[in-house]
């Protein structure tokens, strides 16, 4: 990794960058995932960097909806695996959802790396491996279509960070409470999810095991109605009026 100093204005930020570079490298990640994680730090940047309001709202009702879920799944990616693996396996612990893995480019050295990134990480119970059975998403075809049958496929509710649009419509059209952490609130799967977190996953992940910690003694008829009462189309707006005002004031200042 390059030296980078602690001065820098976007130290945080510049990290990140590192290590998807150096998964990269690894043979952890396919090139595109540079691209799509270079596409969310524009985002963040007009983000302010920071969790907004919005997003803590959405935060709150999709830890509700894992509490509520009888059979959670948290559908992990090479991107979102590299990103934030230590904290996705605590949220699995807690919650308690299974893990399953999830990539775009499939490939048996890359589902490997993966395994071995999420065991480091402190998994024990892994769907999606290589050699694991595995039934199709409808509307879907090749490697993406792959669902455990004891792990997406019979999910009441996943949370998928950072999925491609076509998968995370289809796990909707199947029934599917869809949880997405995506930084950009104009893609196809933050318009299409069930609850969309616009924010960046190495922030959602720890704050959602901090509301955890609060919902989980809240009475399940009041997680009920935070689930029902949420508007996921109004929340993405707020998050859009957010990035105007950001260039408004950017325009003033």
């Amino acid at each position: 990794m390059h030296e980078i100093s602690l001065n820098h204005p976007r130290y945080n930020s510049l990290i990140l960058r590192e290590k998807m570079a150096k998964a990269y490298q690894e043979g952890i990640l396919a090139d595109t995932a540079l691209i799509a994680h270079g596409r969310g730090e524009a985002f963040d940047y007009i983000l302010g960097e920071k969790t907004n309001l919005p997003a803590i709202k959405a935060i709150k009702v999709g830890v509700s909806a894992m509490l509520l879920a009888e059979n959670p799944v948290i559908s992990v990616n090479g991107n979102s695996g590299v990103l934030a693996a230590e904290k996705i396996v605590e949220l699995s612990r807690l919650i308690p959802a299974t893990i399953e893995i999830n990539l775009f480019y499939r490939t048996p050295q890359r589902v490997r790396k993966m395994e071995e990134l999420l065991e480091n990480a402190g998994a024990e119970k892994i769907l999606g491996r290589q050699e694991d059975d595995y039934v199709p998403i409808a509307g879907l075809e090749g490697p993406r279509s792959r669902a455990h049958p004891e792990g997406v496929s019979r999910a009441d509710v996943v949370l998928v960070p950072l999925e491609d649009g076509d998968r995370a419509e289809a796990l909707v059209k199947s029934g599917k409470k869809v949880i997405t952490i995506d930084l950009n609130p104009l893609s196809r799967t933050a318009q299409t999810a069930s609850i969309t977190i616009v924010d960046n996953v190495v922030r959602t992940i720890p704050l959602m095991i901090q509301e955890l910690e609060k919902l989980k003694e809240y009475p399940r008829d009041q997680l009920i109605d935070m689930v029902n009462e949420f508007d996921n189309k109004k929340n993405i707006s707020k998050s859009l009026e957010m990035i105007s005002n950001h260039f408004n004031k950017e325009v003033s200042s």
